[in-house]
């Protein structure tokens, strides 16, 4: 089984936000040597937790400092530009790192209703015109050429070379599965977001309805979930703390910076909370790294997986090394094996 890792440049609270690019360019070289199959990122706007906001921008400078890893976006978020300019973006990275780069797309917003009107004012978020969009992404990045009578039939994304990256659907519900089934295109279950809640069913969708493409004649699917090993149990759910503070702010609708667990630990947390961490520990996927290993291989199997994208938060930059570390050691992972997929 392979894994592959989704960062999101989490802020920490007492360092600069912009110390997260600098950790997350020491995450991607760090996984890059020790085998896992893809890195990567996310895209949100105007947060105070997670501040990767451009992802294409931070897959460059990992496409030049590792080796064999593939780098991808999970995703941008198209309703914010236009598919032309993403095209050229991902094709100025494909020339960097040939064979390397996915392109994976979503429709949500990644930012609040202001945020998001501020990114692109000119907007008029819809299915249709998301479909548009994404069809119009799909031939510029494959250097199709567009039907007759398109308007933009004429236009070539550039730079052109023999491959391209490869184009991903994003998701966390049964639009997206369908609409990825409908255009022959891989998909990815955002598992996280509910706990795997919904996730059952929108990969029996998307199985069930897909369309073969010349690219994936066969459907490709994973999900991405969150997953924290640790050298022992206990000091896994020590490290845990900083997760379900910040969730439970989250919830509230005040998120921050990840704080430390003593800090966590110490804050005055009402009854409601201790109830609503107690439901965020019964189904964390954290622990020692034979136990996360266990749970991720019993959820590949459940949900006939053969790829898991793990995504990691913890307040010290060397924990979060350390649990890549761990269940690659666990899965046995190599920068030798297979990786174009």
């Amino acid at each position: 089984m392979r894994l592959s890792v989704l960062d999101q440049s989490p802020a920490i609270a007492g360092h600069q936000a912009a110390e997260a690019m600098g950790a997350s360019l020491a995450l991607a070289r760090h996984c890059d040597v020790l085998g896992y199959n893809r890195f990567w990122l996310s895209e949100h706007h105007n947060s105070s937790s997670i501040v990767g906001s451009a992802p294409e921008m931070l897959m460059a400078a990992i496409a030049a400092t590792t080796h064999h890893i593939r780098i991808g976006s999970a995703g941008i978020m198209l309703a914010h530009y236009s598919a032309l300019k993403v095209a050229e973006q991902f094709r100025v990275l494909e020339a960097i790192a040939p064979g390397r780069i996915d392109l994976g797309v979503g429709r949500a917003p990644g930012s609040d209703p202001v945020t998001a009107r501020a990114l692109n004012p000119h907007a008029s978020p819809g299915a249709d015109e998301f479909r548009q969009q994404l069809l119009d992404l799909r031939d510029w990045i494959e250097g199709h050429r567009m039907a007759p009578g398109h308007p933009f039939r004429a236009i070539t994304a550039q730079p052109q070379g023999e491959g391209s990256p490869s184009l991903w659907i994003l998701g966390s519900s049964n639009d997206g599965a369908q609409l990825a089934a409908q255009l022959g295109l891989p998909y990815a279950f955002a598992y996280f977001f509910s706990d795997g809640q919904g996730a059952e069913q929108a990969l029996d969708l998307y199985r069930s309805n897909y369309q073969p493409s010349e690219r994936y004649p066969h459907p490709q699917a994973t999900v991405c979930v969150w997953a924290l090993a640790c050298d022992t149990e206990q000091e896994a759910a020590h490290q845990l703390r900083t997760r379900e503070h910040w969730r439970v702010r989250f919830e509230q609708g005040l998120p921050g910076p990840l704080v430390s667990p003593e800090d966590a630990a110490a804050y005055p947390y009402t009854t409601a909370e201790l109830e609503r961490i107690a439901q965020i520990r019964g189904t964390a996927m954290a622990g020692s790294a034979g136990q996360v290993a266990e749970t991720l291989r019993a959820l590949a199997s459940r949900l006939d997986l053969y790829e898991l994208v793990v995504n990691t938060w913890a307040y010290e930059r060397s924990v979060r090394l350390n649990s890549y570390s761990l269940l690659a050691e666990e899965f046995k992972l190599s920068a030798e094996g297979p990786w174009k997929r």
